[in-house]
């Protein structure tokens, strides 16, 4: 299907907002994660339609941009919630109660890592490391760090977020 002079693949994406990072890394090598980056930072993840133009206007195969965008975790395929929250795994937050976190957050929720709520409020990530050991355990809402985690408290965030979101807050908090 035709898509200003493109051939990719109909999902509806204005594909215009890409258009800066494309005419920014044009014929720069090796510039393939950045601008998958910078998709998923416009569209909130990587439509298929996206990674579609990406190969038509980089030159680079298909197969090889779904390759490389399927290799890298930090890569979504599927829209996410307002607030996506990622749970750190790593061994600090393991030894400390992630797991007693995790399995609140997921009752919380009614959702499976990986999951969206229905509501499209949240969305759940484990995370191997987040790099906040001192924290242990902790999660990130978006930019925010959340530590010393217990699962009531971490319970108590998601109700304070959900709440500011019903209230209407812009800010979410």
């Amino acid at each position: 299907m035709e898509n200003n002079g493109c051939r990719c693949r109909a999902e509806g994406s204005d594909l215009n907002l890409l258009e800066p990072v494309l005419q920014e890394y044009a014929g720069v090598p090796g510039s393939l994660i950045t601008i998958l980056q910078h998709a998923q930072e416009i569209y909130g993840y990587l439509p298929t339609d996206v990674m579609w133009h990406v190969a038509e206007r980089t030159g680079v195969k298909p197969a090889k941009v779904l390759g490389v965008a399927t290799f890298y975790t930090q890569f979504r395929f599927k829209p996410v919630g307002r607030y996506l929250i990622m749970l750190c795994q790593g061994t600090a937050c393991h030894v400390n109660g992630s797991e007693l976190v995790l399995a609140a957050v997921k009752d919380e929720l009614g959702i499976e890592d990986g999951g969206t709520t229905d509501d499209g409020l949240f969305s759940l990530k484990t995370v191997a490391c987040l790099g906040c050991c001192s924290l242990s355990p902790v999660m990130m809402v978006n930019e925010d760090t959340y530590g010393t985690l217990t699962p009531d408290k971490a319970v108590r965030i998601i109700r304070e977020l959900r709440d500011a979101a019903k209230s209407g807050d812009p800010s979410g908090k």
